[in-house]
C-alpha cells in the first residue's frame, strides 16, 4: 500500500512562502525563487528554460520536480506532471510526487536484508515493509543546490546521508543532475560513493497526466514497454523472486496499449517492475506513453534493468491540487527506472550493493514530443 504513516512528520518544522514572486534569473535560462525554509534550510524553486520555451520545476526540498510545462497539439501549454504550487502542499504528506527517491527506491522485505553476514533492520514505513528509503527518505531532505547553464539549464543536487540514516550502513554522498535539453528532455543523471557497502537504488517519483489537467484519468493514455517480463507480487507489493513472461497477460505492453484496456484484470492496479530488454547497461529507449487527444507523447531512456509502472491506484481524492481540485485513483502514473524491488534479499536479482571505491552511475531521460496529426 502507498497510504503511509509519517511518524517523523510532526518534528519537521517548515515555513512556507508559497510564491514565485521573488524569481529570478540567476544563470541562462534558469530562474531561482525562496520557497520557503525547511530544517532550518533554506528551501527554493528552480524554474529551467530551454529554447522551445519548455519550462521545467524543480525544488531542491526532495529534489521534487514540480512541474513540467509543455504544449499540446494546438499550442495549449499545460502542466503535465501532479503537484502543487507551494511547499506545503507537499508537506502533508504526498504520495512521492515529483520525488528523488533514495537510499533505495521500492520496496524491501520486511525492512531487512543481510549483508557481509550482518543483519540489518531499516525503518518500516509500508506495513511491515521498507518503502523509498524509510520514514524520511531522500524525498524529504533539503538538498545543496548548484545551478550550471553553460549550453543547457542544469541543476545539480547533493546530499550526504549518513551512516546508519534509517538504518542503512555507511555514509553516502548522493549528486543528481537534473538537465533540461534543446530536445525537450528532462535528463536525470545519478552518482553516488560510500564508505560501507550499502544497498542504492536510486529513481524519480514523476506522476505524469499528458492530458494536462488532474481531472482526467489516464487509462486512455496508450503505453510500451520493452520488456518480455516481469516480477509478480505477494499480497504486499514484494516480488515473489519468480520472473516471469508478459505473454497472454494483462502485463503485456510490447505493443502500445490502453492503460485501461486490462487493469481491472490485475488485483488493485499496476505496481509492477518490468525486466527491460537489454544486452548491456548503455542508455536506451525502454518505454513511452501517449494521450492521442493532446497529441503529447513522453518517451523513457535509461541505463537500469528495470521500470515500475504505477497507475496511481491509491490516490483516492484526499488530496487537491493547489487549484483545489481533487486527485482521484488513475489520475497520475509513475515510470521509475530501477534496479528491481528487494534485491537485496533476492539474489537471482541484479545486485544494488555499492561497494567501497566504486562509483554509482545511473542516467534517465524523459523525452517529450509532439504528434500532431
Amino acid at each position: 500500500m502507498r497510504k503511509l504513516v509519517y511518524l517523523a512528520i510532526a518534528a519537521m518544522v517548515f515555513t512556507a512562502c508559497g510564491s514565485e514572486k521573488n524569481s529570478k534569473e540567476v544563470q541562462p535560462g534558469i530562474k531561482k525563487a525562496l520557497w520557503g525554509q525547511k530544517d532550518n534550510k533554506q528551501v527554493d524553486l528552480y524554474t529551467l528554460t530551454n529554447k522551445n520555451g519548455i519550462e521545467v520545476k524543480i525544488s531542491n526540498y526532495g529534489g521534487t520536480v514540480t512541474a513540467w510545462i509543455v504544449p499540446d497539439k494546438n499550442g495549449n501549454k499545460a502542466n503535465i506532471l501532479l503537484g502543487f504550487d507551494s511547499l506545503s502542499g507537499y508537506m502533508a504528506p504526498p504520495p512521492y510526487f515529483g520525488a528523488l527517491i533514495g537510499r533505495y527506491g521500492n520496496r524491501i522485505a520486511n525492512g531487512k536484508f543481510v549483508l557481509d553476514k550482518k543483519q540489518y533492520q531499516l525503518a518500516t514505513n509500508n506495513g511491515k515493509n521498507h518503502l523509498h528509503g524509510g520514514l524520511k527518505g531522500f524525498d524529504k531532505v533539503v538538498w545543496d543546490a548548484v545551478v550550471v547553464s553553460d549550453s543547457v539549464p542544469s541543476l545539480i543536487l547533493t546530499y550526504i546521508s549518513k551512516d546508519g540514516e534509517e538504518g542503512y550502513p555507511g555514509n553516502l554522498k548522493v549528486t543528481v543532475q537534473y538537465t533540461l535539453t534543446e530536445n525537450d528532455e528532462l535528463k536525470i543523471e545519478y552518482n553516488a560513493e560510500t564508505d560501507k557497502a550499502t544497498p542504492v537504488n536510486l529513481t524519480q517519483h514523476n506522476y505524469y497526466n499528458l492530458t494536462g489537467d488532474p481531472s482526467n484519468s489516464i487509462l486512455n493514455h496508450s503505453l510500451w514497454i520493452d520488456a518480455d517480463q516481469y516480477t509478480p507480487v505477494d499480497s504486499g507489493l514484494i516480488p515473489t523472486g519468480e520472473i516471469k513472461s508478459v505473454k497472454s497477460s494483462p502485463f503485456d505492453f510490447t505493443t502500445a496499449t490502453k492503460i485501461g484496456a486490462r487493469i481491472d484484470s490485475v488485483k488493485g492496479g499496476y505496481d509492477h517492475n518490468w525486466v527491460l530488454n537489454r544486452k548491456d547497461s548503455s542508455l536506451q529507449l525502454v518505454a513511452a506513453v501517449t494521450d492521442s487527444v493532446s497529441g503529447r507523447k513522453l518517451e523513457v531512456f535509461t541505463t537500469e534493468p528495470g521500470l515500475q509502472f504505477y497507475s496511481g491506484n491509491f490516490l483516492d481524492g484526499s488530496l487537491k491540487t493547489s487549484s483545489g481540485k481533487p486527485i482521484n485513483q488513475h489520475t497520475g502514473l509513475c515510470l521509475e527506472t530501477q534496479h528491481f524491488p528487494n534485491s537485496p534479499n533476492q539474489p537471482n536479482f541484479p545486485s544494488t550493493i555499492l561497494l567501497p571505491g566504486q562509483k554509482y552511475h545511473s542516467v534517465t531521460k524523459y523525452k517529450f514530443s509532439l504528434n500532431k496529426n
